[in-house]
């Protein structure tokens, strides 16, 4: 990594064509350009993360931004092959991690602590990936909860503008988020268990209450009492969407916060 600023910028700038593609008035839809511009979009950060990681697994808030924009862009390209409206939530979710890219790309120099050596690697590795797959899961189903949320606003106000037009309805969007949240929650489930598993091969004990477990534990609790309330109370709209977005902002907080607060603030 020779010049670390010249890929993170163009990991950035690989997501800029997606981000503009998806505010055409046209709206084509799921064509030949989206497909192209969203394949270059999810190769920058995946090239960039992976080249990061190619030597030794790091634990830099950078490093561990580009991460999850990588694990988010790939998850969100399966979904769009497989949902019809997932392609819509385009002009949210990508400028939303180019901010993330942004972010990485400033802190570029802050160095992570090493991974402790008790655990076996196959098992923290495991670990990494199932925490790579809630951050993508939970990052869509922030997305399309926000979209339900402008969606809602905009038919109450009466006043649609161009980016409500070019989002799912608020239908589709609150079953994209009730879908999405449902995978989080299993995938989060299996984080913590893998969690705890590799917390007690290096240290013997199986819940330590830092700040990354107690706040992973609350978005479980309540990510799992809200999917409860829809299926028991019909809980939905903006109330919901709101609900999910915090517990999104506290997921973030259990790691990249953490991150951010050790590594940079109390360097």
């Amino acid at each position: 990594m020779s010049n670390p600023a010249f890929f993170n910028f163009v990991a950035l700038a690989s997501l800029v064509p997606a981000a503009l593609v998806s505010l055409r008035r046209d709206q084509q839809g799921k064509d030949g350009l989206f497909f192209a511009v969203l394949g270059v979009a999810i190769a920058g950060p995946l090239i960039w993360a992976a080249v990061q990681l190619s030597d030794q697994w790091r634990t830099g808030l950078s490093t561990t931004l580009w991460v999850i924009i990588a694990g988010s862009l790939v998850l969100f390209g399966l979904l769009v092959a497989t949902v019809r409206q997932a392609w819509r939530l385009t002009p949210l979710l990508l400028p939303y991690l180019m901010l993330l890219g942004v972010l990485a790309a400033l802190f570029d120099q802050v160095q992570g602590r090493s991974l402790a050596p008790e655990a076996p690697l196959a098992w923290r590795e495991a670990h990494i990936l199932v925490a790579v797959a809630t951050f993508g899961f939970f990052t869509m189903a922030a997305v399309a909860a926000l979209a339900g949320f402008l969606q809602e606003r905009a038919l109450k106000t009466k006043r649609p503008t161009s980016l409500t037009r070019a989002l799912p309805s608020v239908a589709d969007s609150e079953t994209l988020a009730n879908r999405l949240l449902a995978a989080s929650e299993l995938v989060l489930g299996i984080g913590l268990v893998t969690g705890m598993t590799t917390l007690y091969l290096e240290t013997g004990s199986m819940l330590v209450f830092s700040h990354k477990i107690v706040l992973s534990i609350l978005v479980f609790v309540m990510i799992g009492a809200l999917l409860i309330g829809h299926q028991v109370c019909g809980v939905r709209g903006r109330w919901a969407a709101r609900l999910v977005m915090v517990a999104y902002l506290l997921l973030m907080l259990a790691l990249p916060g953490v991150k951010f607060v050790r590594d940079v603030l109390l360097s």
